[in-house]
Formats: structure tokens, sequence, C-alpha cells
């Protein structure tokens, strides 16, 4: 560009210099040198351009191929990993074909398993719901001897002589030792056996349940006038519950097989014994309705 500027220059002068030319002739020369150089430099712009167009689509073909590179790397990757599916599923259908006899016979025999489960579960249901009708009746005929019980013996139970509980269908009477015994004896008092017979009157009518009875006594050991007949807490409280059964199945009528009795001493007291009031609740007869036990008959 510089070049053409010093030829039009050159060549104006010599023209002025020669005479040739006139000065408006020569200032259209330089007009023209000048439009001539400017359209240069466009071009030299436009060139330019293109270069930089050019440099970023040679960037952008790399980058495509680049990408196309990778896209039939992972095409090929994928075709490898279908022909590997296909073999596998080729060899699978073949397993499933070789077995599906025994797979047939399998599903048959599991359709028959669960008709058996439905139905053992339909009659467990009618079972529980069974149960559940009959243990609400027994609740009610406890809650009904309950409520017996605390009617007639409502003097006793304010005089606190017996308690009363019924706890989820177990009922339990317990009976302080004065209202049954003198101290120290095992023989049921005349006031002991009519109350012994009002409750046993009453218990005698649940008949779905066992009785057992249960002596208890305090800690104080057993005087020396009387170990001939106890020699310990254990015998004087077997004693006493042993001769209230006697009188619910001789007295009452109360079925033997209904009836146990057993003796626990000091050993489960429901107070404490340092004061007279403890001792005097722990000395008591237990009468409990339990569950019926399952006899088991030896054969001789």
């Amino acid at each position: 560009m510089h070049s053409l500027r010093i030829v039009a220059l050159l060549l104006a002068t010599s023209l002025l210099a020669a005479g040739c030319v006139s000065k408006s002739t020569y200032q259209r020369k330089v007009d023209e040198a000048a439009l001539l150089e400017e359209t240069v430099r466009g071009l030299e712009t436009d060139y330019q351009q293109l270069v930089k167009q050019k440099e970023a689509l040679v960037a952008g073909n790399d980058q495509l191929n680049r990408q196309l590179t990778d896209a039939m790397e992972k095409s090929s990757n994928l075709q490898q990993d279908l022909l590997r599916a296909r073999a596998d599923l080729d060899r699978l259908e073949m397993v499933l074909s070789a077995r599906s006899e025994e797979t047939g016979k399998a599903m048959a025999e599991m359709r028959q398993t669960i008709d058996r489960l439905q139905a053992e579960n339909q009659d467990l249901a009618h079972q529980v719901e069974q149960e559940r009708i009959a243990r609400e009746a027994r609740i009610a005929q406890m809650k009904s001897t309950y409520d017996e019980l605390v009617q007639k013996m409502e003097t006793e139970i304010q005089r606190g002589e017996i308690t009363i509980s019924e706890l989820q269908g177990k009922l339990t009477v317990n009976m302080v030792d004065r209202i049954l015994f003198d101290s120290g004896k095992a023989d049921i008092k005349p006031a002991g056996l009519e109350v012994l017979k009002r409750v046993g009157d009453i218990l005698k009518e649940v008949a779905d349940k066992d009785i057992r009875v249960e002596g208890h006594t305090d800690n104080v050991p057993i005087s020396p006038r009387l170990q001939q007949s106890f020699p310990s807490n254990w015998e004087l409280s077997t004693a006493r519950a042993t001769n209230v059964v006697h009188f619910l199945q001789d007295r009452i009528g109360i079925a033997g097989e209904r009836l146990s009795a057993c003796g626990f001493s000091q050993y489960s007291p429901v107070a404490a014994n340092d004061t007279p009031e403890g001792r005097a609740q722990n000395r008591r007869i237990q009468i409990e309705l339990v569950p019926l036990e399952a006899k088991v008959v030896k054969p001789l």
C-alpha cells in the first residue's frame, strides 16, 4: 500500500515536471491514487477477516472431527454390547426353553401352595375371630362375677377384710387371715366359713376356669408353742390353703380337678413386713380364677 502511494506521487511529479499534463489532470490522478489506496486498505481488512474466519472454521472442523471420532468409537462399543446382549439372550432363550416343562411344574406347585396357604389363612382368621368372641365372652363373664362378688362382699370390702381385683380376664380375691383363721391356726372359723360360702357359691358358676387357692404369711416365725403343729410358715400357709380347698370341694361342690392349693409362706408379700399394718396385709388367703389346665391322664 505504501509503495502504491509512492508510485502515484512519483508519477504525478514526473508528469508535472515534464509539463505534459494540466493541474486538473494531476489532481484527478492524485484522487484516483487515494481512492485506490482506500480500496486496498478495505481489501486488506476483508482479507484479515477472511483469515480469522478460516481459522475458526478449521478449529470447528477439528472439534467436529473429534466428536465424530468419539461417536464412532461409542457406536462401535454399543454395537459390541448389542452383539453380546443378543448372544446372552439366545443362551437364555435356550435355557428357558429347556426348562420350560420344569418351570411349568414348579409354577403349578407354587399355585397349589398359595391356594393352600390362603385356605389356611382363612381358617386361621376364622379361628382368631372365634377366639376373640370367646375371649370377650370370658371377660364379660369375669366382669359379671366380679360385680356379683363386690355386691355380696360389700361389708367385708368396706372393712378392709377382702379385696377383689379383675384385670384382663383374671379375677383375684384376697382375704386377710383374721376373717378366716385364728392366729397361728389353720382351722377355718365359723364366721370365715360363712364368708367362704358366699365366695364359693359365686366362683362355682364360672365353669371354664380353674380355682387356685394360695396361702401367705408374714415374716414372723412360728412361736415355739405352735412349732409342733407347724414347724414353719411353709406348713402353716399350705395347711390354710388346703383347708380352704377342702371346703370349696366338700361344702360348695366344686370339682376337685378344678382346684389346687399351694403355700407361699412369707415369700410373696404384698406389703412391707416392717409395720403391723403391712404384716396384716401379707397374712392372707388368695383365691384366683386361672385358665383351665389340660389334665394328662397317664395309662396304668
